[in-house]
């Protein structure tokens, strides 16, 4: 079965995507509902789907020109190996609001070999990059 994607929020499965966001990963357990709405409307969205069926998503959040962060990808466990993710990661790398960027960024904490077949690498100069990190944050919300 071939992965449809869509950048059509009005097609998402919000209450799927939340769910799963707050109750199975493990970078945004207990993010609250009007979060990841939020998230949505200020990112570009990419949702996979079989038929009607939403069972995937990623969303990138970009000005469009030099940089983008790559965040909240994931495919529902039951449709995991069988290539969506690699369907979903390819259609986003090619997509015509990414290209030419100057710096294309992720963080992830077990799919490591997956971004890596798409030229993705630690960072060239770590000592450069910085962060606040607030883990738990929406657990105290």
């Amino acid at each position: 079965m071939t992965l449809r994607i869509s950048n059509d929020l009005a097609e998402f499965d919000l209450p799927m995507i939340h769910g799963f966001l707050s109750q199975q990963s493990y970078w945004a357990q207990d993010i609250p509902l009007a979060t990841v709405q939020r998230a949505l409307q200020n990112s570009l969205c990419f949702g996979g789907f079989l038929d009607d069926q939403q069972i995937a998503f990623a969303r990138v959040t970009t000005d469009k020109a030099t940089f983008a962060y790559l965040a909240d990808v994931f495919v529902l466990p039951e449709w995991r190996g069988q290539g969506h993710s690699k369907t979903l990661i390819e259609f986003i790398l090619q997509h015509r609001e990414l290209q030419g960027l100057r710096r294309f960024m992720l963080a992830t904490g077990d799919a490591h070999a997956l971004y890596a077949r798409f030229g993705f690498k630690p960072p060239a100069k770590p000592e450069a990059l910085m962060e606040i990190n607030r883990p738990g944050l929406y657990r105290r919300a």
